[in-house]
């Protein structure tokens, strides 16, 4: 069996949109809505929302015997504003595993509850090396060691206040999305690549006027950087999900950001091996390249549907990404066997 064609230049364009739309987790409507656009074009989704906010698209297969589901997640890493300081600027509370140092400098972007939007940059607090020389080098970057100095004429609590800008508005840090020389480097690669794998895996059989051997269900997770992103919205029917979440890449690692990856045990334990086997055996017969590999700090919505009680086979695909929770870079040749992977996996029996 010769795979669809994948279209590489739509998936990154799909991708870049993707990672330009803001979506801390708690804060995902606009990609939501981004993804349900994209994939409203194909009649023969049937497309819902959860009440989590989740998307859930359905496909029906050759066979409905044993439905099959594939989950990545579009919510990402941010802040939320814990408190307006006396100086007009903002203390953050991390959403997810951000690492500190790795935001310093950041532009970032506040979202009111009224709509409004202030920029700013994200600084430690004793940022003037002019001022505080060692001090400011030396500085352990923390919560509570580093602001938000907003792009306002604001020097206190009230002037910020009268921004429209409260504790609890939602901060999302820049991307700095950019493709050179076949990689792609940007922050949320994890997970908005996986997701962008899906959507063009989607557009691929859909061209090939081709449909999956099993009824098929995608759901775009909205909560996963929290920990329990896919416990619900996965339908009770489903037999094997396959979770796409990038590749950790590392000292000690296997992986890479040249290939897609199997993760065969993470935090959370060992996968399905049964399921982790059939994937091997699907990527060797399309000459896939792939790696194996352990993330032992690392979860995913896989795991957070077998908490919840799902009872399903799960395993764990997806491309190499370099500096997880930093500023994140993969390289083409990674996304695209990723996407060759789920195209396989959809068209197997």
């Amino acid at each position: 069996m010769t795979l669809p064609t994948i279209n590489m230049p739509d998936q990154l364009d799909f991708l870049i949109r993707l990672l330009n739309t803001p979506s801390p987790t708690g804060f995902t409507a606009a990609a939501i809505d981004l993804l349900e656009k994209e994939l409203a074009a194909f009649k023969f989704l049937k497309i819902s929302r959860t009440r989590k906010g989740a998307l859930l698209a359905r496909w029906d297969g050759r066979k409905n015997d044993a439905p099959r589901a594939l989950t990545a997640h579009v919510d990402t890493l941010g802040a939320m504003v814990k408190e307006i300081k006396s100086n007009g600027r903002l203390k953050l509370n991390r959403i997810g595993g951000v690492v500190m140092g790795g935001v310093e400098s950041e532009g970032v972007t506040v979202f009111t509850a009224s709509g409004k939007t202030v920029r700013g940059s994200f600084l430690v607090n004793k940022a003037s090396g002019h001022v505080y020389g060692s001090e400011s080098a030396d500085t352990k970057r923390t919560e509570d060691s580093m602001e938000v100095r907003l792009d306002a004429r604001t020097t206190s609590r009230a002037e910020t206040e009268a921004l429209s800008i409260n504790v609890g508005d939602f901060v999302a840090f820049d991307t700095r999305t950019e493709l050179a020389n076949g990689f792609v480097r940007s922050r949320y690669l994890d997970d908005k690549a996986c997701v962008a794998n899906l959507v063009s895996a989607i557009k691929s059989l859909a061209d090939a006027g081709l449909q999956p051997a099993q009824t098929t269900y995608f759901l775009i997770s909205t909560y996963e950087e929290v920990g329990h992103g896919a416990a619900a919205g996965i339908p009770a029917e489903v037999h094997e999900l396959v979770t796409l979440d990038m590749a950790a890449v590392g000292d000690g690692q296997n992986s890479d950001e040249f290939h897609a990856s199997l993760c065969v045990k993470d935090s959370g334990g060992p996968y399905h091996h049964g399921l982790s086997n059939k994937l091997r055996a699907i990527a060797d017969k399309h000459g896939i390249p792939y790696k194996v590999d352990l993330y032992p700090n690392y979860g995913s919505d896989g795991e957070a549907f077998w908490r919840a009680g799902g009872d399903v086979a799960v395993a764990l695909i997806g491309p190499g990404v370099d500096a997880s929770h930093n500023y994140e870079r993969t390289h083409t040749d990674a996304i695209e066997a990723t996407t060759k992977w789920v195209l396989a996996y959809l068209l197997e029996q």
